[in-house]
């Protein structure tokens, strides 16, 4: 079974397409990703990164393509398909951390896992452990709002990871962190994902980052071209 983990194949999408202000924002895009494998995706900002992300990650449907995830062409697949697949084999960490700010960090970590059938005895003993491997287990019974920007964001990852999913993908995850925090929070992202063995795609425009990464791939007018 060595299907890669995500194939996107003449991934395109047009806001406002046929109008006047048509903006074509990604153009015929084939990527690849293998199991365990770690891609930097390199770009400014508005150059379609998130939209990208959202597509590879079903959250939203490109114009013409196909996305596959772990060997599934989910191509005009029903919603609720996508959604069952999403919720099983990807997990998303944006820019800022999205926490249940009236949820402990514990139960944040646990609420995804209870939504996908897990008892709350193992929910909560995999919150704990992730919490731990990203060195804030004494944190597990704060609330977000008492917590750093990097804890916060270390508590994030731990939620995108909670259900085991195939697939990560990341959005500048360390953006809205000083370079300092930023470096100790992407070093403990890393950790966890070599950890897992999972597969990741990681936007940020942090070239000393990516440089940390297996490959790195750069969005440029809509296409993606190697570093």
């Amino acid at each position: 079974m060595n299907d890669p983990v995500l194939r996107l194949t003449g991934i395109s999408k047009a806001y406002n397409p046929g109008a006047p202000n048509e903006v074509q924002v990604l153009r015929g895009i084939d990527l690849t990703v293998a199991p365990g494998e770690v891609v930097a995706l390199v770009a400014p900002s508005g150059a379609g990164k998130s939209t990208l992300l959202h597509i590879a990650g079903l959250l939203d449907t490109a114009d013409s393509g196909t996305v596959e995830i772990a060997g599934d062409d989910l191509t005009g697949q029903s919603d609720r398909k996508r959604t069952g697949v999403r919720r099983a084999d990807v997990g998303f960490i944006y820019q800022f951390h999205h926490l249940l700010p009236e949820f402990t960090a514990l139960e944040n970590i646990v609420l995804p896992q209870l939504a996908n059938g897990v008892a709350r005895k193992t929910a909560e003993a995999r919150a704990r452990d992730l919490l731990a491997q990203v060195g804030i287990a004494e944190r597990a019974d704060h609330r977000p709002a008492a917590m750093s920007g990097g804890e916060q964001q270390r508590v994030a990852f731990c939620r995108a990871l909670a259900n085991a999913p195939r697939l990560l993908l990341a959005d500048e995850p360390t953006g809205n962190l000083d370079p300092s925090t930023s470096d100790q929070v992407f070093a403990a992202l890393m950790a966890l994902v070599r950890g897992t063995g999972l597969s990741a795609v990681i936007a940020t425009h942090n070239l000393e980052l990516a440089a940390r990464m297996d490959r790195q791939i750069r969005l440029e007018a809509g296409q993606l071209v190697p570093v």
